[in-house]
């Protein structure tokens, strides 16, 4: 009777303890334009590891790994949060766009891991410029939580 009791509490005790969340990633990514518009990706952990893969208009060209402190993963991360969909939003297209610019922008934002369902939000800046403005600036100046403005360089500028 003791043993049977004894196991019983040991697995009363491992069923009772939660699984660990894996770490959370951010994935942004801006896509080319028809101008001098960079375009790079930024992966960030909640561990503090980032990394940013330069591509055209940047100031850093290729892969550069890079700290995030708390704060600055929890900035971006709020910022971006208010436009995380449930599941996945593609917003551009013929079929989800009334008004549609041309060259403009595209960013995708991918959410892994951590307690929440993995999530992906793809928004081109040119579908509905005026009732997306709110969304397009968040996308925009989300990345200036992170220590990365050196990488990206100036957007004005041809590199």
């Amino acid at each position: 009777m003791n043993i049977v009791m004894h196991a019983l509490l040991i697995a009363t005790a491992a069923a009772a303890t939660p699984a660990r969340p894996t770490p959370e990633r951010i994935v942004y990514e801006t896509g080319p334009c028809f101008g001098f518009c960079p375009a790079y990706r930024v992966t960030v952990s909640s561990t503090g590891q980032g990394v940013f893969e330069g591509g055209r208009f940047t100031a850093v060209k290729g892969r550069r790994a890079f700290r995030v402190t708390p704060a600055q993963f929890a900035a971006f991360r709020a910022a971006l949060q208010p436009e995380r969909p449930i599941g996945k939003r593609l917003l551009g297209g013929d079929a989800g766009c009334q008004s549609m610019a041309t060259d403009q922008i595209t960013v995708d934002v991918r959410w892994i891991g951590g307690a929440g369902r993995p999530s992906y939000l793809s928004a081109y800046f040119g579908c509905d410029m005026d009732r997306n403005a709110i969304l397009f600036r968040r996308l925009r100046t989300a990345p200036q939580a992170l220590p990365i403005a050196g990488f990206i360089g100036d957007p004005h500028r041809p590199k």
